[in-house]
């Protein structure tokens, strides 16, 4: 039996009330904690989805055709043209994050820390939620009925004022296309990943910058842009990411006039002229690793912003 505890009485000083603790609450049965039966999905998830596929890129990006130990699918990634789609890749994901990540912290910030009606806040975030997840066939649909040739927005910019972004030099299965297809999704993501970073700017720190002499530029310079600066470039390098590893709106949109590296591989695996499953295992090695790195480069900067947002 475990004793009661004893709390004085706020009323009589010296003496106490006898209150019995709470019940036990302890979620161990026999030495297992009945926690970990709510991440079992996401670790089987986890398993099926991810390590396993990862696994097999793995080793098959070592073997040939018959399942032979081999270095060649490595070798061959040095080909022209397979460094051609790596870099093409890197320039569309880098011009879509900045671009992203610049217009979306706009964005957020405008909606949070701006001065803006609070419905406005509300609205984007629920917006932000739905774009973000947006993306494949439908959005090349959508922005080839937009700013195709004969989109609606093409269309109404001849027709209202006569001018015609086609002739002008913009092409929509371009780099320049793809990249602001792109950034359709890379913007609300941006909203959604620095508006808790925004909220953790406190208004205490303002006034105290105030209080000691600081205007706003000041207090951007020195207070604010060095404690948003690491988790606004982590998630640029994680849209970077997430842009890097896109291959339905790009093969959608632009089928192979864009030699992406997500299409090259694609076109190994799938393809009936280009069949080499393992160069494209090989391809998706390299993919893992670019993104890996952007992944991992975002969890240690997120990591140093978080001591100051709590």
């Amino acid at each position: 039996m475990r004793p009661l505890a004893v709390q004085p009485s706020p009323g009589l000083p010296g003496e106490g009330l006898a209150i019995p603790p709470p019940p036990a609450t302890s979620l161990w049965v026999s030495g297992v904690s009945w926690a970990w039966v709510g991440i079992v999905p996401f670790f089987v998830f986890a398993l099926m989805f991810l390590i396993v596929p990862t696994s097999f890129l793995v080793v098959g990006g070592f073997q040939d055709s018959q399942g032979h130990f081999t270095l060649r699918n490595l070798q061959d990634l040095l080909q022209p043209t397979i460094v051609s789609s790596y870099l093409i890749s890197i320039k569309v994901s880098a011009a879509s994050a900045i671009g992203g990540a610049l217009v979306g912290f706009a964005l957020a910030y405008a909606a949070i820390a701006g001065g803006l009606p609070t419905w406005v806040r509300s609205t984007l975030m629920t917006f932000s939620g739905v774009a973000s997840n947006f993306a494949g066939v439908p959005l090349a649909f959508a922005f080839l009925a937009t700013l195709g040739r004969t989109g609606l927005a093409t269309a109404l910019l001849v027709n209202v004022f006569g001018f015609n972004i086609y002739n002008a030099g913009f092409n929509l299965l371009s780099f320049w296309g793809l990249t602001i297809t792109y950034m359709y999704f890379q913007i609300p993501l941006m909203v959604l990943i620095m508006a808790p970073a925004i909220d953790g700017i406190k208004r205490e720190w303002r006034e105290a910058s105030a209080n000691l002499g600081a205007n706003t530029l000041e207090f951007w310079r020195y207070i604010a842009l060095p404690i948003l600066w690491p988790p606004m470039l982590g998630s640029t390098l994680l849209l970077f990411a997430n842009a890097f590893g896109a291959v339905a709106t790009a093969y959608a949109l632009t089928g192979s006039s864009l030699n992406i590296v997500t299409i090259v591989l694609f076109a190994q695996i799938r393809g009936d002229v280009l069949h080499n499953p393992n160069l494209g295992y090989a391809l998706a090695l390299g993919m893992i690793l670019i993104t890996g790195l952007s992944n991992a480069a975002y969890i240690w900067l997120r990591g140093r912003s978080e001591r100051w947002l709590r």
